[in-house]
């Protein structure tokens, strides 16, 4: 498997593997980040720093078939750490016009009005949901990089989609 062959490189010091490693998961790395950040500068600085990370603690990495799981988790921990420093609690909800006049992902009217759909639920089912359904996450990841059971995770999506449902098409059986 070549993840698990480039990440022993790497952690024997081969810049190289672990750079390769990264390009090879950088749209899906800038989308998680942009999904946390809001725009296109903070997502980038938020790699930037998951980048850094991976370098410094590559080593401890116990299963290298894990490695895109565990970035993006360090990933995910860094955009949270950096939206605490400026206190500000955003995971979609403010985007910044003049980056998305670039970035077609974000003039999507089918994005924009998933993202209205997602103001009615609570910022945990938003985060799950997003990590779901945008990132195309098993449970187990995003269970790993929130910090709660694989149960947690499950319901939190679930009923997130069930309150959605609910809200945008009436009471739905099930």
């Amino acid at each position: 498997m070549k993840v698990v062959r480039l990440v022993k490189k790497a952690k024997k010091g081969s810049k190289e593997a672990l750079l390769q490693l990264i390009m090879d998961q950088r749209d899906d790395y800038y989308r998680l980040a942009l999904t946390y950040m809001g725009n296109e500068n903070d997502a980038m600085d938020a790699m930037e720093e998951m980048i850094v990370s991976l370098y410094m603690n590559i080593h401890q990495l116990k299963k290298e078939a894990a490695f895109y799981s565990w970035s993006k988790t360090i990933l995910v921990n860094s955009c949270k750490q950096m939206l605490k420093k400026r206190q500000n609690l955003v995971l979609v909800d403010e985007w910044d016009s003049e980056e998305s006049a670039h970035d077609p992902y974000l003039q999507s009217e089918q994005h924009m009005e998933i993202q209205e759909m997602l103001t009615i639920v609570n910022e945990h089912q938003k985060e799950a949901i997003q990590l779901k359904y945008f990132h195309d996450l098993d449970y187990e990841t995003i269970a790993e990089m929130t910090k709660v059971s694989v149960g947690t995770a499950k319901s939190r999506v679930f009923q997130g989609i069930k309150k959605i449902r609910k809200q945008y098409r009436g009471e739905v059986d099930g």
